[in-house]
């Protein structure tokens, strides 16, 4: 099924003189969520995080407005005004979150992007529906941007949204950031809408990719695929460092890692509130030695299984004295009507029983875990009160926990366990850095982390904290923002002739 034909565009116009927004983003889910309240009435919940944090200020500064899903399906919502931000909720029904956002981001995309951890599945009514609603939201936009306006779309769901958008208003600057890895060319060949992903990615005019290694290997996608011809007459494409011609256009294809507001969560972790509920939470675990933390959607990329077996090994093997080490594991509930993720939840309380019931003590267990949504003040003390914060996945984006673990340590009393490969491990190269599918490697790490001496450990952290202070989430918006608005990607954004590897997959 084709994502839309060009005769689909040729009887839309949208009239958008003197109205409209400059500056535009689009994400799956709006900046605030929809609750609908026990006794039946709904109010509207700020969602805290980088991306909104980041864009805020360029939102308001631009006569800005948001494009994205409310969160609850089955209602047609009027655009609203919240704390001074234009939203445009996209209506979502309760079949579309089933097959677009369960089905084809979660239980296709996300497995896929994600080195196959999981065995993707591949629906055709997962695919119909995930283009359908890509279709809606740049209707939507295309309704609500201005003339010449800058739209930025965000993440896996929305990558038709693009060529969609360009389609329906070619006078729109159009970017796109992928927040998840983009997978080695062989993985992504199984993809049986392969060519339609692509060449809706080329529809934008910056691509933006965490690393390097993700620009390369969608650079050699859009020749493979999107530069043949096809019964659909695809325009030729052209490629070569981070520049892909496309017909006449040219798009740009960049690195750009994203960050945290890393200053201020630096200040929020020196308040004395977060300091005292810090110094609290390690007297309620009995004051141990070490305090191994770890913070994760409850996610099977993660890693959650690996620190918990390197972990009950370390203790048989007398490496860990469960007397002095305590291991708080905080996961977010997340995907739960997903067999996948049951199976998965199950396994890992299994295994916390399993280490408690050989190795705790009375009223002491080794392994505390919540799972639970978790208040960002009471996270905020976590990250203070952790000795060494353990973030293992599998595959990772960027993993923006780590780095905000690292800002909260302006003591420089802290260490960070990090597993190769995420996208943060090519920034944090002062973390222990481990291999999560050698759980020798992994328990090395640990043991590191823990007993190596402490300037040896301070100079690790202030290493840290220098490049998560320098590089925060304005830096990377401004990067990205600034790189579209040029002729031509300039400095570091693109990809160098030294970061190419024309083997690259």
């Amino acid at each position: 099924m084709d994502q839309m034909s060009e005769s689909d565009s040729a009887p839309r116009h949208y009239d958008v003189s003197g109205a409209g927004s400059g500056f535009v983003v689009v994400a799956n889910r709006l900046p605030v969520d929809l609750e609908r309240l026990p006794d039946g009435s709904t109010r509207w919940k700020r969602s805290p995080g980088g991306l909104v944090t980041a864009l805020e200020p360029v939102l308001r500064n631009n006569n800005g407005a948001w494009v994205g899903w409310a969160g609850v399906p089955d209602v047609d919502l009027d655009p609203i005004t919240e704390d001074g931000l234009e939203l445009y909720p996209v209506p979502l029904s309760t079949e579309e979150v089933t097959e677009y956002y369960e089905g084809f981001s979660n239980g296709t995309l996300w497995p896929l992007y994600h080195d196959v951890i999981v065995r993707p599945e591949y629906h055709r009514e997962w695919w119909a529906a995930y283009v359908n609603v890509n279709r809606r939201f740049a209707e939507y936009t295309a309704k609500v941007a201005a003339e010449g306006a800058t739209v930025w779309v965000q993440d896996y769901q929305l990558q038709l949204v693009p060529k969609m958008l360009r389609m329906l208003r070619p006078d729109l600057t159009i970017g796109f950031f992928l927040h998840i890895p983009f997978p080695p060319v062989e993985l992504f060949m199984q993809l049986p809408w392969r060519t339609e992903i692509v060449e809706g990615l080329l529809g934008a005019d910056l691509i933006g990719f965490h690393l390097p290694g993700g620009a390369q290997n969608f650079l050699y996608l859009a020749r493979r695929l999107a530069g043949q011809p096809t019964s659909r007459g695809n325009v030729g494409v052209r490629s070569k460092l981070g520049v892909v011609q496309v017909g006449f256009r040219t798009v740009r294809v960049g690195a750009f890692p994203i960050s945290i507001n890393s200053a201020e969560l630096d200040e929020l972790s020196r308040r004395r509130s977060v300091r005292d509920r810090a110094a609290q939470i390690r007297s309620e675990l009995g004051n141990p030695k070490n305090i191994l933390l770890g913070v994760d959607r409850l996610d099977y990329t993660k890693g959650i299984d690996i620190r918990l077996a390197a972990l009950e090994e370390m203790l048989q093997e007398g490496r860990i004295d469960p007397s002095e080490t305590t291991m708080v594991q905080l996961a977010t509930p997340s995907r739960e009507r997903v067999e996948s993720y049951i199976q998965m939840r199950s396994d890992i309380e299994r295994q916390v029983g399993r280490i408690n019931g050989e190795f705790a003590r009375v009223g002491f267990p080794v392994v505390h875990y919540l799972h639970r949504p978790i208040p960002r003040d009471e996270l905020l003390a976590f990250f203070v009160a952790a000795d060494a914060m353990l973030v293992t996945p599998l595959r990772d984006g960027m993993n923006l926990v780590a780095k905000e673990y690292v800002a909260c340590h302006s003591g420089l009393n802290g260490a960070l366990v990090l597993s190769e490969f995420t996208g943060a491990a090519a920034e944090l190269r002062q973390a222990y850095l481990c291999n999560p599918h050698d759980l020798d490697s992994v328990k090395d790490a640990i043991t590191h982390a823990i007993t190596d001496d402490p300037d040896t450990r301070r100079r690790r952290m202030r290493a840290l904290r220098r490049q998560v202070l320098t590089h925060d989430v304005d830096r990377w918006a401004r990067a990205f923002l600034d790189a579209l608005a040029q002729d031509r990607v300039a400095g570091s954004a693109l990809l160098s002739d030294d970061d190419v590897d024309p083997g690259a997959r």
